[in-house]
């Protein structure tokens, strides 16, 4: 069995960079691992099924990662060294990068879902409308500064100059029209760094689509304090519907653009299937949010709906 380490010097604030994580590696027993570039793609070919391949980086590393030990059979190891880390939150990882290490070390594993649109994956969310501005538009300085709460702050700042898109939502056998400010698609239970979603796991075979319509900040403001403190699913309000499904479908009048896991991935129409229990993760658990358990029984939400 080989360990390979990708290390993004990019991610995060920069602080958690390869030599961080060689040291505690290197203290947990794991001496020199292969380092690679994702980039490149020369060692891909030489990834072995029984092989850990260790992403030192953020979402959108950690999903390049996952998408190479699909391909490979390999398992995947999350280092948690970005600005938001949301999948990391799904597999209740210890925040010591020393436990964290020590983990990898044992190779304890389990398996979770991953989200297949078109070519691609996705480990955490896709977005359509809003939430695709602070993937786009939350970089430099800002990013830095604020850290994953960049995301929330991006939002405010755009909220009010936005009337929404029309779109159809299909999702097995629920379906919605109507006028929405943003179209979330989630794999696990996190997105926008550390924002939860409840009723949601990364492990349940399940799609958790939450689509809001335009509405003024300060009714978008206190629904979101609605779901956040009660940890449940608003289900259809005036605001925010919320769908399960094993597959998802959303077609708009116009293409808009479609970011998978903080990265632009193409404009709608988007398709989205859930593949159960496809990725091996390093891990013990996954985190279930809210009533997470219930909801295996059935979706929040079923029907036709209209504008």
């Amino acid at each position: 069995m080989n360990y390979w380490l990708v290390a993004n010097p990019e991610a995060g604030d920069g602080q958690r960079g390869r030599d961080f994580w060689l040291q505690n590696l290197a203290n947990a027993g794991i001496t020199s691992p292969k380092c690679c570039d994702l980039q490149e793609q020369a060692w891909k070919a030489q990834v072995k099924p029984d092989d850990i391949v260790m992403v030192a980086g953020g979402d959108g590393s950690v999903n390049a990662g996952a998408q190479l030990c699909l391909e490979r059979n390999a398992t995947l190891a999350v280092l948690p060294s970005g600005t938001a880390n949301d999948f990391a939150r799904n597999l209740d990882l210890p925040e010591d990068p020393a436990a964290l290490c020590e983990l990898v070390q044992r190779g304890a594993t389990q398996q979770v879902d991953v989200a297949e649109f078109g070519d691609g994956i996705f480990l955490n969310v896709a977005h359509v409308g809003l939430g695709t501005l602070p993937a786009r538009e939350s970089q430099g300085a800002a990013k830095k500064l604020f850290g994953r709460f960049s995301y929330g702050f991006e939002l405010l700042r755009r909220v009010n100059a936005k009337r929404g898109f029309h779109a159809e939502i299909t999702c097995d056998e629920a379906f919605v029209r109507g006028r929405w400010l943003s179209i979330a698609i989630s794999s696990g239970a996190f997105f926008g760094g550390g924002n939860e979603i409840p009723q949601a796991t990364a492990d349940d075979g399940m799609l958790d689509i939450i689509a809001v319509k335009p509405r003024p900040l300060v009714q978008l403001l206190l629904t979101f304090l609605m779901v956040r403190f009660s940890g449940k699913s608003p289900n259809r309000t005036s605001t925010v519907v919320h769908l399960k499904g094993k597959r998802c479908d959303v077609i708009t009048s116009k293409p808009k653009t479609v970011t998978v896991d903080g990265d632009e991935a193409g404009k709608t129409p988007l398709h989205v299937v859930c593949r159960k229990h496809c990725l091996r993760v390093i891990g013990v658990s996954v985190v279930r949010t809210g009533e997470a358990e219930s909801s295996r029984s059935g979706s929040p939400q079923q029907g036709v709906y209209g504008s």
